[in-house]
């Protein structure tokens, strides 16, 4: 089967993926000026301004997005809001292509988040299209975007400033980053984007556990932001059921993300104390690899081998932080289709806009029933969604098999174009 390809790239990834000298950038626009050290600096202690400010940008060139689409692109640093409600400082990239808007209405714009990149500082996305590291697999799908005309806000997700770990999996940090990318994405001194432009938002695997918290955060979150459609694919919608099928398989590196990503998020629980030697490694090598390199370290890790008294998932769950709230509630709360409904609805998460849920056939990561249940409740919901199941593909080519008909369907969107669902 083909993920055993993956597999053997893993297995390569920590010597494969090397980094590289950056591409020199374009001429900077007045007031975009800033270095990369900037963009990625450390956060101040108390973080100013609201939402999608954009606090720095610079001028990229974004080599690792094939096909020489004419654009103008930057890297950019921007405050956004984690889950806990406080201010916070996030990275991303955003790329407009040369060729003009031709089918009526400003230029609309695609906040993408990409799949699994690994926590290690060099893996950040808006890094990776710039050539900086190699280790990414999403570059041709932003060139279906660009060359269809739209716009890619494409955020990095929180956590990789220096000194700092990507929250993975972290639902509101990720839709926050997300929306608040597009935001900033307007802002840019010498940009062309405008307010009134429609949004899609797109992402697979991480980013589509994103792409749905980005969809689900929309209104209440971003409401002057005119969201026409949302796209999400290979979603591990419910964690728990994710983690007991990853822990001890071939695929424990995304496990492994999770847990120091979740801690990174929360660290007044309890974790670090909890590791004996081999544990402490872990969290190194977390920190410190991107996705090829997680995957060769964790193949086939047991979650109970890093702790000192051998915890199982189910008794990590069980542990209680401050308040008495423990990891197995922080971990429900990242549940997808959780309190969802139309906007005439007394929901917690309105979405007034189409979805499109899809996964492959040969999926062999994410649990399908996870996949299937977040659709389902979608459906059970009233939202339009269109679901498509029939890919021939195991996960990582699945991204890649659904690219087009992801391009499609923003695309349909932002012509105005209704959607049918098929629940």
């Amino acid at each position: 089967m083909r993920f055993r390809s993956l597999l053997t790239t893993a297995a390569l990834g920590a010597a494969l993926a090397v980094p590289v000298a950056a591409p020199p950038a374009a001429a900077a626009p007045s007031g975009c000026g800033a270095t990369d050290a900037e963009i990625y600096a450390a956060p101040p202690a108390t973080v100013a301004g609201s939402p999608g400010d954009l606090l720095a940008c610079r001028p990229a060139k974004l080599t690792n997005i094939p096909g020489d689409v004419p654009m103008k692109a930057w890297k950019v640093r921007y405050v956004s809001t984690d889950a806990k409600g406080a201010r916070s400082v996030v990275t991303g990239a955003v790329a407009v292509p040369d060729a003009a808007w031709t089918k009526g209405g400003s230029r609309p714009t695609v906040a993408f988040n990409p799949g699994t990149l690994g926590s290690g500082p060099q893996c950040a996305f808006s890094k990776q299209l710039a050539g900086e590291y190699v280790d990414m697999y999403e570059g041709a799908n932003l060139t279906l975007f660009l060359k269809a005309g739209f716009a890619v806000a494409a955020t990095d997700g929180a956590g990789y400033l220096d000194g700092q770990v990507h929250t993975y999996m972290v639902g509101a940090n990720a839709g926050h980053a997300l929306l608040d990318a597009v935001r900033a994405s307007r802002r840019i001194a010498g940009g062309s984007l405008t307010a009134d432009g429609a949004v899609g938002i797109s992402g697979y695997s991480e980013g589509g556990a994103a792409a749905l918290w980005g969809a689900q955060l929309a209104s209440s979150y971003a409401p002057e932001l005119n969201v026409v459609g949302a796209a999400a694919g290979g979603v591990p919608g419910d964690l728990k059921l994710t983690a007991k099928q990853l822990n001890g398989g071939l695929f424990a590196g995304f496990l492994a993300d999770a847990l120091v990503g979740l801690h990174a998020a929360h660290p007044e629980m309890p974790f670090d104390e909890l590791m004996n030697d081999r544990g402490k490694q872990a969290i190194k090598d977390v920190r410190s690899n991107c996705l090829y390199g997680t995957l060769a370290v964790f193949l086939g890790a047991r979650v109970e081998n890093f702790s000192k008294d051998g915890l199982s998932l189910e008794q990590i769950y069980a542990l209680p932080g401050p308040g008495g709230v423990t990891w197995g509630d922080i971990v429900d709360r990242q549940k997808l289709g959780v309190d969802v409904g139309v906007p005439s609805s007394a929901a917690k998460y309105k979405i007034g806009f189409p979805v499109f849920q899809y996964r492959g056939w040969l999926e062999e990561i994410i649990p399908h029933e996870t996949e299937d249940a977040t659709r389902q409740a979608y459906c059970a919901a009233g939202i339009t969604t269109t679901w498509k199941n029939t890919y021939p593909a195991e996960h990582l080519s699945t991204d890649w098999g659904a690219a087009g008909d992801v391009t499609n369907f923003l695309g349909d969107r932002f012509e105005g174009k209704p959607a049918q669902g098929d629940c």
